[in-house]
C-alpha cells in the first residue's frame, strides 16, 4: 500500500500553513509594539504605577470581546465554510494593522485609537482562531494528522514567539514601520488563503438547535478529561507566568535598554522555541508525552522565576530562551493531544475554547501581570507569576492522571482498535 503523502506535498496544506505562520507573524509583532506605545505615551502623563495599569486595560479589552463570543466562534467554526471565516477575519486584521500604521506615521496616534484598535482585533481574533485550528485536519488524510497538526502547531508557536521581535526591530527603525509591516504580513495570509481550494468535510453538520449544539461542545470539554486537563494546565500556567506585558516595564525602567533592547527581550524566546522546532521536524514526540509535556511546564515557570530576578541584559535573555524553548515543547503536545482527541464535529468548538483559554492566559495574562506589576512592581510580579506556574504543574500532575499516564498522542480506543486490527490479522 502507498504511504500517505507529507502534509507539506499537498498544495492547500502548503497555503494553510503559510497563511497562519503570516498571519501570527502579524499579531504578535503587532502586540509587543501596541504595548510598548500604550506604555510610552502613557508615561507622558501618568506615573510607572499608572502606565503599567493601562499594560493591563489593552489587554483585558482584547480579551473581553473573545470571552462574549466564545461560544457563538466555535459554532460558527463548525456549521460554515472554515475558508471563507478565515479569510474574513484576516481581512479585518488587515485594516486595524493600516489604521495604526496610519495613525503612527500621521502622528494622531493616542490611547484611545489604541484601545478602540485593540477590541477589533479581540473580535478577528474571536473568529479566526477556531476557524484556522478546525481547518487543518480537513486539508489532509488521518495517516498524516499527527504530522500535519506538529507542522500547524510549530508554525502557531514560533509566530507567536518570532513575531514580537520581528515587530520591536521595525519599531526601532520606525515606529509606524512596525505596523506598515504588519499590514503586508496579514495581506500575505490572506492571499495565501485565497489559494486553498474546496475542503471536503468529514461529517455532517447535525441538525441539532444551535444552542444546544453550543452545549454539546462545552460538555464534550468538561468530560474528556485529557483536554479538559491540558486546556486549564495552558491556562493557569501561562497566565501565571506570562512576561509579554512587563517587556516594556524592563525595557524601560529596570535593563535600561530602550526599543532595541525590547527587542532583543521579545526574541530571545523565539531562538528557545526555534531550536525546539527544528529538533521536533527531525525527531518527533512519540513516547511518554503527558509526563513530558508536566516537565516543559515546570521549567518555564522556574525559567520565568529566573527572569524576574535577573538585572542583568544577558542573564535576562538566557532565562527567555529557556522558557521559549520550554512553551513550544508543551505547546507541541498539548495542541497534538487536543486535535488527536476531539472528532471533527467538535473540533470547531472544542477549538473555540482552546482559544478561549489561551487568550485568557495570554491576553487576561497581560491584564493581570499590567495589575500586579502596578501593585508590586514588575519583579514582585514576575516571581509570583513563575512561582505560581511551578505549583500548578505540581498540582495538575495529581489531579489528572491521565496526562501523567499519556504514552502516546493516541487516544486510548483508537490503540485498542489497533490491537484488534492487528490481533484479526493475526489470526
Amino acid at each position: 500500500m502507498e504511504s500517505p503523502p507529507h502534509p507539506l506535498r499537498i498544495a492547500n496544506f502548503r497555503a494553510y500553513w503559510a497563511a497562519r505562520f503570516a498571519m501570527t507573524l502579524a499579531q504578535n509583532g503587532m502586540i509587543i509594539v501596541i504595548g510598548w506605545q500604550t506604555y510610552t505615551i502613557a508615561r507622558t502623563t501618568m506615573s510607572p504605577a499608572g502606565a503599567a495599569a493601562q499594560l493591563g486595560l489593552i489587554g483585558l479589552l482584547q480579551f473581553v470581546p473573545l470571552f462574549i463570543s466564545t461560544p457563538v466562534t466555535g459554532l460558527v467554526a463548525d456549521r460554515f465554510d472554515r475558508r471563507l471565516i478565515t479569510r474574513c477575519t484576516v481581512a479585518l486584521q488587515v485594516l486595524c494593522a493600516l489604521i495604526l500604521a496610519l495613525a503612527t506615521y500621521e502622528g494622531w496616534m493616542t490611547l484611545p485609537v489604541l484601545f478602540s484598535v485593540a477590541v477589533l482585533l479581540g473580535v478577528g481574533r474571536a473568529f479566526v482562531g477556531p476557524a484556522f485550528s478546525s481547518l487543518a485536519p480537513n486539508l489532509v488524510p488521518r495517516e498524516v494528522l499527527p504530522t500535519a497538526i506538529a507542522l500547524s502547531s510549530i508554525s502557531w508557536q514560533v509566530g507567536t514567539i518570532i513575531g514580537p521581535a520581528i515587530g520591536g526591530f521595525a519599531y526601532s527603525i520606525a515606529p509606524s514601520a512596525a505596523y506598515f509591516l504588519a499590514t503586508a504580513l496579514f495581506g500575505a495570509a490572506l492571499v495565501c488563503l485565497m489559494l486553498i481550494g474546496p475542503v471536503p468535510r468529514t461529517t455532517r453538520i447535525s441538525d441539532a438547535h444551535p444552542l444546544r449544539q453550543i452545549a454539546d461542545g462545552l460538555a464534550y470539554v468538561g468530560q474528556n478529561k485529557m483536554i479538559l486537563g491540558t486546556i486549564t494546565l495552558d491556562l493557569f500556567a501561562v497566565f501565571l507566568a506570562g512576561t509579554s506585558a512587563v517587556l516594556p516595564i524592563y525595557a524601560h525602567d529596570i535593563l535600561h535598554v530602550g526599543p532595541k533592547g525590547l527587542s532583543l527581550l521579545a526574541g530571545a524566546p523565539a531562538v528557545g522555541a526555534a531550536v525546539t522546532a527544528l529538533f521536533f521536524s527531525f525527531r518527533p514526540i512519540k513516547t511518554n508525552v503527558g509526563p513530558k509535556m508536566l516537565g516543559a511546564v515546570f521549567v518555564y515557570g522556574s525559567a520565568t522565576v529566573m527572569f524576574g530576578l535577573s538585572t542583568a541584559m544577558p542573564l535576562s535573555l538566557i532565562a527567555l530562551v529557556i522558557a521559549g524553548a520550554a512553551d513550544m515543547f508543551s505547546v507541541y503536545i498539548r495542541q497534538s493531544l487536543i486535535q488527536l482527541y476531539t472528532p471533527d464535529e467538535m473540533r470547531g468548538r472544542v477549538g473555540a475554547v482552546s482559544q478561549l483559554t489561551i487568550s485568557a492566559s495570554n491576553e487576561l495574562g497581560e491584564a493581570e501581570s499590567g495589575f500586579l506589576a502596578s501593585m508590586l512592581g514588575p519583579v514582585g510580579a514576575v516571581l509570583v507569576g513563575g512561582g505560581g506556574a511551578i505549583v500548578v504543574t505540581i498540582l495538575w500532575t495529581y489531579l489528572f492522571p491521565g496526562i501523567r499516564n499519556a504514552k502516546t498522542f493516541d487516544p486510548p480506543a483508537t490503540r485498542q482498535d489497533a490491537s484488534d486490527i492487528e490481533m484479526e490479522a493475526a489470526r
